[in-house]
């Protein structure tokens, strides 16, 4: 038996595929095209932590956490083409679709990159649902990593997938209306609505896994040994807000917030992140639905200014001076938005969360601070700027 992760080079998909290769004795296939590493280039940037090629990867994941059963596979799940031949030649009995373009502020910048994106999104998920129904795969559990940017900013309580509609003094439960605010977040509301189909159409067991902001910058597995690490990145387009202030303390520069900064957003550590992700994958019949599941991947929502104040607190145990400036917010958004999201189902999932805010940023700060150097020399990146090439 086999189970396929697709994004397996990736910020989240890396350190999940190690977690469930160290727990389970199935073949886990990693998928890749590298179009990450691409982007990010493309901005300017770079990963403040050095992330090394694929093969040294997994011979780092062999010597030092004595996996034996993980390989990869380089491609593109746009291309069919592709997705048939690894689908047949692998027959995952799990997938872990979390290969996309992620990133809002990358799919704004014009209609040539929002078009890159939701093509690249859309084709890959419904080349992987098509592909299990063709291929008689469909038992396959498939989990995918969306996004809680679906839900938009609701002024009532998140729920933890569907909504109650009332018409006419009748009541149904229905899926969530897709209120995505990017481009970006629309591929993940299509998607959700895709992968319910597919569960209706082919009965595919589905987990909705729909992702909070997340930020942290090790697991337990990766911390053993640099040449495990995922990658960080901290420049406007491609940095969570957690991780591009706390690129900003270290860099020596003021913390932008944008306009007020009291919108609260959902944010969860990559340690928790990674162990919902892999209890899914390898729990057995405990974790794997009959039906389609939709779990808010969250542990609390937190406001943007509370972030830089937590970091700028935080920063001082390690000697950074760190000042909090307001500027003008690129976005069109309620600053002031109160949000409350509901988590229980993944909380149980879990058992709770693992860590706090501010212990994940005491973490950050401490490894970021070897990389200094490489964080000072794309501080210009923390800013909107010009891209230096198509993303293609």
């Amino acid at each position: 038996m086999s189970i396929l992760i697709t994004g397996g080079d990736g910020y989240l998909g890396w350190p999940t595929a190690v977690r469930i290769a160290a727990r389970t004795d199935d073949r886990v296939v990693l998928v890749d095209n590298f179009a990450r590493r691409d982007w990010v280039e493309t901005t300017g940037s770079t990963s403040a932590i050095p992330v090394l090629d694929m093969e040294a990867r997994l011979d780092a994941a062999r010597d030092r956490l004595g996996i034996q059963n993980m390989s990869f596979v380089q491609g593109d799940l746009t291309d069919d083409a592709f997705v048939d031949e690894i689908l047949e030649v692998h027959e995952p009995e799990t997938v872990v679709h979390t290969a996309a373009q992620p990133s809002a502020p990358y799919s704004q910048i014009n209609g040539e990159r929002a078009n890159y994106t939701q093509h690249n999104n859309l084709q890959s998920t419904r080349n992987l649902l098509w592909g299990l129904s063709e291929h008689d795969l469909t038992d396959t559990h498939f989990i995918e990593t969306t996004t809680t940017g679906v839900y938009g900013a609701p002024e009532f309580p998140i729920p933890e997938g569907g909504a109650t509609m009332e018409n006419q003094g009748e009541r149904d439960d229905v899926p969530f209306p897709a209120m995505a605010g990017s481009w970006y977040h629309l591929t993940k509301s299509h998607d959700a609505a895709n992968m319910r189909l597919a569960h209706k159409q082919f009965d595919i067991p589905v987990s909705d896994v729909r992702t909070a902001i997340t930020y942290g910058i090790e697991t337990e597995e990766t911390a053993v040994d640099s040449r495990l690490a995922t990658r960080f990145d901290f420049d406007y387009y491609f940095g969570v807000v957690a991780h591009r202030f706390c690129a900003q303390a270290v860099a020596g520069y003021p913390m932008t917030v944008y306009g007020r900064g009291e919108q609260r957003k959902p944010f969860i550590a990559l340690e928790d992140a990674v162990e919902g992700l892999a209890r899914l994958a390898t729990d057995g019949p405990d974790a794997r639905p009959d039906d389609h599941v939709v779990y808010n991947q969250v542990t609390r929502a937190i406001s943007i200014v509370e972030i830089a104040e937590t970091i700028a607190d935080v920063s001082e145990e390690f000697g950074l001076d760190v000042e909090v400036e307001h500027f003008e917010n690129p976005r069109e958004e309620d600053e002031t938005h109160k949000m409350e999201i509901e988590h229980d189902r993944y909380d149980e999932l879990i058992d709770g969360q693992s860590t706090t805010f501010e212990e994940g940023v005491r973490e950050i700060l401490s490894i970021l601070l070897e990389y200094e150097d490489v964080v000072t020399a794309h501080e210009d990146r923390f800013l909107p700027g010009v891209l230096t090439g198509d993303e293609d």
